[in-house]
């Protein structure tokens, strides 16, 4: 389960569906009404915020916003349309973590929009409109793999 923090305009339309997808299993999740995953660490922030599921909500609500821009078509029934602005932080480091994360997956899958996005500073990638950054690390509930 991969839940960016990043700003979905920087996924590509595979990683833009993925999102989607697992949003709402991580939604599930949060509502109680799945077993599995209830321990995953992406959703760290989502749990320990005062309401997770109109987090998750509104997380995903930006998500509908970009894929709508773009011309697919979610189903936004699933969701409620919850605006929150800077509900939760997120760490610069995990912004810049995240962003490279994509740069790889997409150097696999979508050169196309790898072009797009690599004359980007990392350092100045923007968030997912839910999230409000802050200085620091990478994110403890990141896993990291070594090497």
């Amino acid at each position: 389960m991969r839940l960016w923090s990043i700003h979905p305009r920087y996924l590509d339309c595979k990683g833009l569906v993925a999102v989607w997808r697992e949003g709402l299993l991580a939604k599930k999740v949060l509502e109680g009404e799945v077993k599995g995953y209830r321990n995953h660490p992406q959703l760290l922030r989502f749990k320990e915020y005062e309401k997770p599921v109109d987090l998750i909500d509104a997380y995903l609500y930006q998500i509908y916003l970009e894929a709508k821009r773009r011309g697919y078509s979610f189903d936004v029934s699933k969701i409620r349309a919850i605006r929150l602005h800077e509900a939760v932080t997120v760490t610069r480091g995990q912004l810049e973590h995240e962003f490279i994360h994509l740069l790889k997956k997409l150097g696999k899958r979508d050169q196309k929009k790898l072009n797009e996005l690599k004359g980007l500073n990392p350092k100045n990638v923007e968030p997912n409109p839910v999230f409000r950054v802050v200085d620091g690390e990478v994110e403890r509930w990141e896993k990291l793999k070594n090497g």
